[in-house]
């Protein structure tokens, strides 16, 4: 059975664009939902989860709204009763409400990081705090960012709308690098957890719904491919809040569903049209997906689509991960000469992001003469600098072998 918070966090992003509907004001809905899930944190560990806590939160949110209305706060559509409409119809309004939401949060008035941040706060949840971290500033400079951004959309006009048929392609490269950067928030390790599932079901959603009003984009299911087939590899990659390497895991606890969908989908898209970067990202995410064990892999192929994706999208950390494929293709001297380019154009980013670290580490350790002492002296630096436990347990192991050669 799903914990109140986790029913919380499910529920968000339909409570919140509901209530945006209803309130006209993304900080009114806030509010309103913020009030219900106080609620809900009382009553539902006592009582039970209800039968539909997305209706629930909406409702006793709605009613707020409409007591502060009365109070002569704000304009509200009164009428506007969620129980009024069948149960099926009133869940596509909703998920209406969630796409205009998007679309909203990420309209090109905004800058870059401003539609990335609200979209996070509001549709993923995100605390502030959360989200200073993410993007390395101070919590107050966050705070003004998500003001701006809220005053902006108020004083701009910015509709809560789903744009235009015509506009849709010239909106679509700004939500689709935001809802990637959210699975990315519950794919990737942090402080205090190696993986969030949740965020990332909540990422393939949100996802789905924008590729119903794009279904002929390839891009967008390049994306959803991609999410797919990383996030199957989930019950194998997190074992008792540890992080299991890719070529370390038990590859049949992996969901063979999203394989498939993943794959099927990547297939169709990459038979049509030249890839963009999400469907080649995700062709190589097909490749690890269709290797039955880690030795079956086939690294050279990974290494020539990160080629591919390289042209793509410029990128030192794209380099990083073609040097990875070609170190696990058995060819260190190459992959140690692309780690060392990278230092030497890149050394101040290179030598505090640990993927690196450890990638140079493992170079030099299967060069032909090999230097063990230099790649513990990166695998020691990974560790100080790691802010993950579970992340320096590993690196810590990784530590151990080489000193034991």
């Amino acid at each position: 059975m799903s914990s109140p918070g986790a029913a919380l966090k499910a529920a968000r992003p339909r409570a919140v664009a509901a209530l945006r509907r209803f309130s006209g004001d993304l900080d009114a809905a806030e509010d309103a939902f913020q009030d219900a899930a106080e609620q809900a944190l009382k009553k539902w560990p006592k009582e039970g989860l209800p039968d539909n806590p997305t209706g629930w939160l909406i409702q006793v949110g709605r009613n707020r709204l409409i007591d502060q209305a009365r109070r002569g706060r704000f304009q509200t559509t009164l009428d506007d009763d969620p129980a009024a409409a069948p149960e099926d119809d009133e869940i596509k309004r909703i998920d209406d409400d969630v796409l205009r939401l998007i679309y909203t949060c990420c309209h090109p008035a905004l800058s870059e990081e401003a539609q990335v941040a609200l979209t996070l706060k509001i549709i993923a949840g995100l605390s502030t705090n959360d989200l200073a971290l993410a993007f390395l500033t101070p919590v107050r400079t966050m705070e003004q960012r998500l003001a701006r951004a809220k005053k902006k959309i108020r004083e701009a006009g910015i509709p809560f709308a789903i744009p235009a048929e015509r506009d849709l392609p010239d909106r679509l490269d700004a939500v689709l690098a935001t809802l990637y950067l959210i699975f990315n928030q519950g794919y990737s390790a942090r402080k205090d957890s190696v993986a969030d599932p949740r965020t990332c079901e909540e990422a393939i959603w949100l996802t789905r719904l924008v590729r119903r009003l794009n279904p002929s984009h390839d891009e967008t299911a390049g994306l959803l491919a991609l999410m797919l087939l990383q996030h199957a590899r989930h019950p194998a990659r997190v074992e008792k809040d540890t992080l299991i390497a890719l070529d370390q895991q038990d590859r049949s606890l992996w969901r063979t569903d999203l394989l498939t969908e993943g794959t099927t989908l990547i297939k169709v898209t990459l038979a049509r049209r030249n890839p963009g970067p999400y469907q080649t990202q995700a062709a190589i995410a097909a490749i690890h997906g269709e290797a039955t064990t880690a030795d079956d892999t086939d690294w050279r192929q990974i290494a020539l689509l990160y080629q591919i994706l390289e042209e793509q999208l410029p990128n030192p950390v794209v380099t990083l991960n073609r040097a990875v494929a070609m170190l696990h293709a058995g060819d260190s001297e190459a992959a140690n000469a692309l780690l060392e380019q990278l230092e030497s154009s890149h050394s101040e980013r290179m030598l505090q992001y640990v993927p690196f670290l450890t990638a140079r580490a493992h170079a030099l350790d299967g060069l032909a003469e090999s230097e063990p002492q230099r790649a513990s002296e990166y695998l020691n630096k990974a560790i100080e600098i790691s802010e993950n436990d579970q992340e320096k347990r590993y690196l810590m192991q990784q530590l151990e072998h080489f000193r034991s050669k």
